[in-house]
């Protein structure tokens, strides 16, 4: 039985990875997209609502699908006010994992970060952990978190230093081993891979940590 597929944050570097890879898939007859701007693609199987993410809960009758994927966040540069923030980075993925719980949803994926912590003093790992602590206790039978480490790919905006992060990272990627390869640079294609295939497969653990990505991506592309 094909399934339904909702997307929030579809027009940022990973969920537009996402989209692409979902469109591919023939689990999936519609995919949603939930997003405060279109993100330019036409296809049979789309379908866009251009909502206020910060009240996602007026459109609760329409957010009805078997998966929900969150690929919602800001970064410290974009985002400066903290409250913002956190109404982006927690606010909105808990509030969909709520709406996904009582819409009878079957999975709920969304992506984190290596780091997070609700005990943290550190503010934006802080966020980030309460977070997690808060879509995992919502009634959705299979909930998990993606933590990556610093995420790689294409990006429409150029952000100077994560550039020159990224370049390092690919330096040095083959130097981390171990207990340090949990460090590597992701691709945010393999995230994207990794969420369909934990939503279709499942996982043994709610986190999925960095270095489990690159693999399970792997295990997605023998499968398709």
């Amino acid at each position: 039985m094909q399934k339904t597929a909702i997307v929030l944050g579809a027009t940022g570097l990973t969920g537009g990875n996402l989209v692409e890879e979902l469109l591919k898939n023939n689990t999936y007859s519609k995919i949603k997209l939930f997003s405060r701007s279109s993100l330019g693609r036409k296809d049979a199987k789309l379908e866009e609502h251009l909502v206020d993410l910060f009240k996602l809960e007026d459109y609760k009758d329409n957010f009805i699908a078997d998966h929900v994927f969150c690929c919602i966040g800001t970064t410290k540069s974009k985002t400066p006010d903290k409250e913002t923030y956190k109404k982006i980075d927690h606010g909105i993925p808990v509030t969909a994992a709520k709406l996904s719980a009582k819409n009878n949803a079957e999975c709920f994926i969304v992506i984190s970060a290596m780091g997070a912590d609700a005990n943290s003093k550190i503010f934006y790992n802080q966020t980030k952990g309460k977070m997690e602590q808060d879509v995992m206790v919502k009634n959705v039978p299979n909930i998990y978190i993606i933590r990556p480490a610093l995420i790689v790919g294409d990006r429409t905006e150029k952000r100077f230093f994560e550039k020159l992060a990224t370049h390092a990272f690919k330096i040095f990627n083959f130097m981390l081993v171990g207990k340090l390869k949990k460090y590597r640079s992701v691709k945010s294609i393999h995230i994207a891979k990794t969420m369909i295939e934990v939503a279709n497969y499942g996982y043994p653990d709610s986190i999925i940590k960095s270095n489990k990505i690159s693999e399970l991506a792997t295990t997605y592309d023998g499968r398709n």
